[in-house]
């Protein structure tokens, strides 16, 4: 039950991970796709930071019974903030298309290994489930 239990915390783990990396690209998205749009501010989050406060939250959620509320959905709200950009814009938008881009790439790149980290994880759960690892 014990060794059930901590897979389970793993790939919760996980799976707030993923659901911090997908928010982060929603942001980053709505960045690029605001662009041209006059008075628009960047957005964005500390990834480091909400990783961190949802580890927190986790372990103040953790069950110790059967009847207790899980930590499922603990990864809860971030904190986003405004981007400072490095120069201002004469329409006050904020947006920096290559910094965004870069961020937008780096971002997916990490959710797409995360993903397939966990994708691979389950896998060789099942497969030793069965006899076969």
């Amino acid at each position: 039950m014990f060794l059930a239990s901590q897979i389970n915390q793993q790939i919760d783990h996980q799976g707030a991970l993923l659901k911090l990396r997908a928010e982060r690209q929603q942001l980053l998205a709505s960045n690029i796709a605001n662009a041209d749009t006059p008075g628009y501010k960047a957005r964005d989050f500390d990834f480091a930071a909400a990783v961190g406060a949802a580890a927190s939250r986790r372990l103040a959620l953790a069950a110790t019974q059967t009847g207790h509320i899980g930590a499922a959905g603990a990864a809860g709200r971030v904190d986003v903030q405004y981007r400072i950009p490095s120069q201002d814009a004469i329409d006050g938008n904020t947006v920096e298309v290559d910094r965004e881009i870069s961020r937008f790439t780096e971002n997916a790149l990490s959710y797409q290994a995360r993903a397939q980290f966990l994708n691979d994880s389950i896998r060789e759960l099942r497969l030793a489930i069965n006899g076969q690892g």
